[in-house]
């Protein structure tokens, strides 16, 4: 048996628009009366998150001052994966036809994500993706778990994964961060990054994945092809 292990935000949703408002929320909330900033536009804002540029100085390009990049961070942190967010995000453009693609092929799918179980019940059943990922096949954080940090965490939901879902002959992992390719490398698994999430190539190849491609549908040609 094939199984193909995919991260969700960046593979599958596109999560810019939700960060972008994110970002627009917290540069008014920050700003003195009166203090005039520089709001960055959505591509150079998602530019400077795919090169990994700290909140803090995406803060101070914005036309914030020291203290102000603090608290600009700290309310980011807060706020972005608030429930009042998740409307912002979208479906990655071709990732349902990649998802029937596998399907009809035959490879077992699961998804693995850091989002919460309601973050992730709240978007499969926006866009109808119950088909592809039933409960026994969804790695995800309980509400109330404390996290730590995404490198540190992920490789923890890809232990309790490969515990308990069937053997499998071949495992490919797809995923967007430096997380995805940390978890698939701790157990030896291959892994394929890609493109339209939010790293960038750069910052995708020091971590060094078995390959860097554009998205999940070029993923899943090349996993069939091999």
């Amino acid at each position: 048996m094939l199984r193909l292990i995919t991260d969700f935000d960046g593979p599958i949703i596109d999560v810019s628009e939700r960060y972008y408002r994110v970002y627009q929320f917290c540069l008014e909330k920050i700003r003195y009366p009166e203090q005039s900033v520089k709001q960055l536009s959505q591509a150079e804002f998602w530019q400077l998150k795919r090169s990994r540029v700290p909140e803090k100085q995406i803060a101070l390009n914005s036309g914030l001052d020291a203290t102000q990049a603090q608290e600009f961070a700290q309310l980011r942190r807060k706020t972005v994966h608030t429930d009042g967010y998740f409307q912002y995000d979208t479906l990655v453009p071709g990732a349902v036809d990649a998802l029937l693609q596998i399907q009809q092929a035959g490879i077992d799918l699961a998804v693995m994500t850091m989002r919460r179980v309601r973050e992730l019940d709240y978007a499969v059943n926006k866009y109808q993706l119950g088909c592809f990922f039933p409960k026994s096949r969804c790695y995800c954080l309980e509400n109330d778990y404390v996290k730590t940090s995404d490198i540190e965490d992920k490789p923890l939901l890809m232990e309790r994964a490969l515990a308990e879902l069937p053997m499998a002959a071949d495992t490919w992992m797809v995923g967007d961060t430096e997380a995805d390719i940390a978890a698939a490398k701790k157990y030896n698994i291959k892994v394929i990054a890609v493109e339209c999430g939010i790293r960038d190539r750069a910052q995708l190849e020091i971590y060094q994945p078995d390959l860097i491609v554009e998205d999940l549908s070029t993923a899943v040609k090349l996993i069939l092809e091999s």
